[in-house]
């Protein structure tokens, strides 16, 4: 089969890059993918995991590896500060997948399993190397990078994140990443009997719990800070993240509050979010991912996103056509789902650090978790 594509630079190594890699190798392309971190880490706690995000995931092929080092588990509780319930969302079968309910796992954990994978498929890897020119030539890319090599190539994706240096070099008129007035903590702590995921509604904040593997969950606080403050001091955090949780009194956090310690492996990180308008690409160059979609964690669909977009690079690539005309094809299908993401994900948000109406925080997470089940 001719492909509209046949070697392709992938600029990134993050869940979005190595998915699209994934997949355009099992399809016959020849597959180069840079990352400038030479030890190709990820930081970061748990990540929550929807059940369309899953149903990409299974797409890719490591929905197995997923299910062996992560949790899979059904519905989302949510709850007032006093532990009464709220609302319990259900998460059906997921169409076109063998998916029921939602997942979480550890962020680093999905890396190497990732990471694992792309090897295997026999990607030519580079690390520690970025670009310092992209530059087309008519049908081909030509890029520089900065280990001294050159390459000329069909087409470039860039999957380098939210401060996208892609993204700068080919669209420098793009919206940059906007700070959301909100924060995210992130704790690892035991999982207990907890047999789902759950959310609690507080004043001005938002705390939930993720099962993340047999044996742990992870915490998330969404705490509005007028401030886009970045860094604490390691012993700031447990005292910190503690005052939080201090207004909620139901019994399970109140519990999980007294027993934050130096093991919880507490972070913190400012949220900051964007949407680039189309076109997503200029020539053969691609923009996927948190460079043109970036969005707050609160519909767990970030990752899933990218996820996502490799699926559909990959369905595009197998109906086949001119490459600008499957470039075209991509942006189209995934402006709307992208869009009501980042939207649905920013207005939350707003509820949340303003203390605004839990009836429509509720409502917009379930009309949301209700359009993600729809076909990607």
């Amino acid at each position: 089969m001719t492909l509209p594509a046949q070697k392709i630079l992938i600029i990134g190594g993050g869940f979005t890059g190595m998915s699209a890699a994934i997949l355009l190798k099992q399809q016959g392309a020849d597959v180069e993918l840079v990352e400038i971190d030479k030890n190709w880490r990820t930081d970061g706690a748990g990540i929550t995991v929807s059940g369309p995000s899953l149903r990409a995931i299974e797409k890719i092929g490591i929905l197995p590896q997923f299910k062996e080092k992560g949790a899979i588990t059904s519905g989302v509780k949510m709850f007032n500060t006093e532990g009464t319930l709220i609302k319990q969302i259900q998460t059906p079968a997921v169409p076109d997948s063998s998916i029921v309910g939602g997942g979480g796992i550890m962020r680093p954990v999905l890396a190497r399993i990732l990471g694992e994978a792309t090897k295997e498929a026999g990607i030519d890897v580079h690390l520690g190397v970025t670009f310092t020119r992209i530059e087309e030539v008519g049908d081909q890319v030509n890029v520089e990078f900065s280990d001294g090599r050159f390459g000329s190539y069909d087409l470039v994706l860039g999957t380098d994140g939210v401060f996208s240096k892609v993204r700068q070099e080919v669209f420098p008129d793009a919206p940059r990443p906007q700070y959301t007035g909100q924060g995210v903590w992130r704790a690892v702590i035991p999982r207990g009997d907890v047999d789902c995921a759950m959310q609690y509604l507080g004043p001005k904040g938002k705390v939930g719990f993720t099962p993340v593997s047999d044996t742990e969950m992870y915490l998330y606080y969404t705490e509005a800070r007028p401030t886009m403050d970045k860094f604490f001091e390691e012993h700031e955090l447990v005292p910190h993240l503690s005052s939080l949780l201090e207004p909620f009194t139901a019994p399970e956090v109140v519990k999980i509050r007294e027993n934050l310690g130096s093991s919880s492996q507490i972070i913190y990180r400012p949220l900051e979010g964007m949407l680039m308008p189309r076109p997503w690409y200029k020539g053969r160059v691609l923009l996927m991912g948190d460079c043109v979609h970036a969005t707050t964690p609160h519909l767990a669909s970030g990752a899933g996103m990218g996820h996502e977009d490799a699926v559909v690079l990959a369905e595009e690539f197998r109906n086949g056509g001119h490459i600008l005309d499957v470039l075209e094809r991509f942006q189209n299908r995934r402006w709307e789902r992208c869009r009501m993401i980042v939207t649905n994900s920013m207005r939350l948000g707003e509820i949340e650090k303003t203390g605004g109406p839990k009836e429509e925080h509720t409502q917009i997470m379930g009309i949301s978790m209700a359009a993600l089940l729809a076909p990607i």
